[in-house]
């Protein structure tokens, strides 16, 4: 089984210009992340709109993915629902269509204990031979899966991955230091960050518009151990990936994609596409990267 390992873009999901699923454009999209130099992709997170899709169109997004894609990198599948019974379904489905692994945000309404995320997570780790990813990001989740806790899941079959989405890459620390080789950590806002703590990935929203400094990023930091080429690169970049943190990430991301000539649609309501009064400070920190000539075609 592919060990998980490096830059994996959350992707954002292509719409056409009446809001409707575009496969075309995802799959140009997908293979182009691929060509740049992705180590990784997971439709279906956060940025990829997921609680927007009907069960349908996720499960369209998810074939369009894994078939353009062709085995190239891994792809997971953000699963996440509110119901365990749904998280089930939702990886059932990964399993049909040929996913390598998914990814997991806990119950976001519901705020369960730590027995009751237990519970969860052990009868999902029941229901699929897919490996799992626990999403850390208790800003979302209005659950918060400590170090502590993550340690008691790492016990559980298949729970080998967490994405730690919290601004303390202390607890890329902690979380190694608790779970030893059970659990494998990619950060989640802090990339870099998160490398010299020790975490082996990095699932990212700026690599929508960035995969091949995303990735060059990883590998300079944790293959090459070149801290000074990687601290310049994460200089160089940093402008992009603050856009596209804080609540604007579908939104500016989509804007940049647009700008770059890989149109994916406006972002599904209620989300409003980026300002035109943040477009100039967009422009710009695309044009320090070199990307206002168009991407790759």
């Amino acid at each position: 089984m592919t060990r998980f390992r490096g830059t994996y873009s959350v992707m954002v999901t292509a719409y056409d210009d009446a809001g409707t699923f575009d496969a075309a454009r995802m799959a140009r999209f997908t293979d182009w992340q691929v060509r740049e130099g992705i180590h990784g992709l997971i439709p279906l997170g956060s940025t990829g709109e997921f609680l927007s899709l009907s069960p349908a169109e996720r499960e369209a997004v998810a074939r369009c993915v894994v078939d353009t894609v062709a085995g190239r990198v891994p792809v997971l599948l953000g699963a996440g629902a509110e119901s365990t019974e749904a998280v089930i379904e939702n990886c059932r489905m990964a399993e049909a269509v040929g996913a390598d692994g998914v990814m997991i945000i806990p119950p976001f309404y519901s705020t369960p204990t730590e027995e009751e995320l237990y519970r969860h997570y052990a009868r999902i780790s029941e229901a699929t031979v897919l490996p799992i990813m626990l999403y850390n990001n208790p800003a979302t989740a209005n659950v918060d899966l400590t170090p502590q806790v993550v340690a008691r899941l790492s016990t559980l079959r298949g729970v080998d991955y967490i994405k730690e989405s919290t601004m303390d890459v202390t607890r890329v620390r902690d979380i190694l230091d608790l779970c030893g080789d059970r659990m494998t950590v990619f950060g989640g806002i802090m990339g870099f960050e998160s490398f010299v703590n020790g975490a082996e990935g990095w699932v990212a929203v700026g690599s929508n518009i960035l995969p091949r400094d995303c990735a060059r990023l990883f590998s300079l930091t944790a293959d090459a151990q070149d801290y000074d080429a990687a601290r310049a690169l994460y200089a160089r970049i940093l402008p992009v990936i603050r856009l596209v943190g804080g609540h604007r990430y579908v939104s500016a991301s989509k804007a940049a994609l647009e700008i770059m000539g890989l149109p994916t649609g406006a972002p599904r309501s209620p989300r409003l596409p980026l300002p035109e009064a943040e477009m100039p400070e967009l422009r710009q920190a695309l044009a320090a990267v070199g990307l206002l000539e168009g991407a790759e075609a």
